[in-house]
């Protein structure tokens, strides 16, 4: 069940509950009339949605957690028309809500009250690829695995992989800064990203679409969009560097008796495998039971308090197969790996990402309460413990699973329906946990509209403040994506 955000629509009342917990506002914003759905209409034939249910999927969340009550939504497929509707918006001052995939977990991709929902789904061109760069150029709304398929054909891939791959759009990663599988490799997008095309609030459009690996001209403007969920500008093509495909992968699933031998395998795995480590992954046992209840998934390893994925990348497999065997060698004769297995083919590869369905497999466990963390890696796993000893028997599940190998860790806790005392037995408590440990409230998901209120656990106040004169100085009007991000100016 989809739970009630706030109700902005027509004979409503402006101020509502959150999620039963938080009083949002609508802000003075114009309100859509029927001359300004007939300029919408004249401008995208055939691309304008209207009405309650063709509407509804664009207003609800991935998780059915969150949702808005825009009326329309539009859909450009170029940056001279997102330029338009963002000119028309500014000068009618109508709030516009940037939709990509809408795969995200924290409420960014969804209106809060009845903001313009514009969606780049149309916008999937790939501009150019140049081959000897590896240097990709695509419109914001391409689909990560059909870039990914594309890049694949020419012996590149991208440098970021998702569990949402099917779904999300690469403009949305770059919005969200995703960080995902194998960032542990490859870095961040905000070291693979080159630039940006990207349409402002009042309408003008900011080429900053360089295809250059040094370029130190004054500010890195693009990285300011990186990451910034929607809300200084709309992102409509992206240039980024995408390594080449390796020649030879293998996949380790292993089993480990305690967290602190998930640890002293990453130390050893780190020193051992150097330069062809891609991945290293950990995941509990009760993700494994989640994955196996729901999705009828059978784990290659079973009987294990903790689990490890390690994926090598290279390009040489006589070399990276030796140098993977001495380490599971070593790893086995000295108790840090009680059981695992090794999968060399892409088939056997592809069945043992069971990594990637974790976050499936709750949303059939019931409501969920994600949390996505930055932690050192030594307390990575402590959270989840003392959140277990914490919520007792109130909560269904608490699991703990992420990027052992950047110190990512999603913590989820599922119950059987939303609970407003669960919540606020939840929070603040994970932040101050997270804040505690000098750790971050937002690894990878960014802060949406669920954790905009809770950026001072992870931020001075110094910080908040210069984000929020950015946000007045590119957007005085605060159109694009209101409510999202940042908490509201005191």
């Amino acid at each position: 069940p989809v739970v009630p955000r706030a109700r902005g629509c027509a004979g409503s009342p402006e101020v509502v509950p959150t999620c039963e917990r938080y009083a949002v506002r609508r802000l003075p914003f114009g309100r859509l009339a029927d001359g300004d759905v007939a300029f919408f209409e004249r401008l995208l034939p055939g691309r304008v949605v209207t009405g309650e249910e063709e509407v509804k999927p664009f207003n609800v969340d991935w998780l059915k957690s969150v949702r808005g009550c825009s009326q329309l939504v539009l859909k450009p497929q170029t940056t001279a028309e997102v330029s338009q509707i963002l000119r028309y918006c500014h000068e009618r001052n109508l709030a516009v809500s940037p939709q990509g995939g809408n795969t995200g977990l924290v409420g960014g991709s969804v209106p809060v009250f009845d903001e313009i929902i514009l969606s780049t789904a149309l916008m999937n061109q790939i501009i150019s690829f140049d081959k000897v760069s590896g240097i990709l150029v695509c419109q914001a709304g391409c689909v990560l695995e059909r870039l990914s398929e594309y890049l694949e054909e020419q012996g590149f891939i991208m440098p970021l992989d998702l569990g949402a791959k099917g779904s999300c759009h690469i403009g949305g990663n770059v919005a969200t800064n995703a960080g995902g599988l194998r960032l542990l490799r490859y870095g961040s997008l905000r070291g693979t990203v080159l630039g940006l095309e990207v349409v402002l609030a009042d309408g003008s459009a900011l080429d900053c679409l360089t295809s250059l690996r040094k370029d130190n001209t004054g500010y890195d403007l693009k990285q300011l969009f990186i990451g910034s969920e929607g809300t200084l500008g709309v992102i409509t093509a992206v240039s980024i560097l995408c390594p080449q495909k390796p020649k030879a992968v293998n996949v380790a699933f292993l089993g480990c008796q305690s967290f602190a031998k998930v640890l002293e395998t990453f130390t050893t795995c780190r020193a051992m495998l150097g330069e062809i480590l891609s991945a290293y992954e950990f995941m509990d046992e009760k993700c494994m039971e989640l994955v196996e209840t729901h999705l009828k998934l059978s784990s290659p390893v079973a009987g294990s308090p903790f689990y490890v994925l390690i994926e090598t990348s290279g390009s040489n497999s006589t070399h990276d197969e030796e140098k993977l065997n001495s380490f599971l060698e070593r790893a086995m004769a000295s108790g840090l790996v009680t059981d695992g297995t090794v999968a060399t083919d892409d088939k056997k590869i592809k069945a043992s990402h069971l990594r990637e369905r974790i976050t499936e497999a709750l949303t059939h466990d019931g409501y969920v309460y994600k949390y996505d963390i930055s932690l050192p890696v030594g307390k990575l796993y402590d959270l989840v413990t003392d959140m277990r000893a914490r919520l007792g028997q109130s909560a269904k599940n608490v699991v703990g699973y992420g990027h052992l190998g950047d110190g990512n860790l999603h913590l989820n806790i599922t119950a059987e329906s939303y609970s407003h005392s669960l919540l606020d037995a939840i929070e603040p408590f994970v932040y101050e946990w997270t804040a505690r440990c000098s750790g971050s409230i937002s690894a990878e998901h960014g802060l949406g509209f669920k954790k905009r209120q809770f950026i001072q656990y992870s931020k001075p106040r110094e910080a908040v403040v210069l984000m929020q004169q950015f946000k007045a100085m590119l957007d005085p009007k605060g159109i694009l994506n209101p409510y999202k991000t940042l908490p509201e100016r005191s």
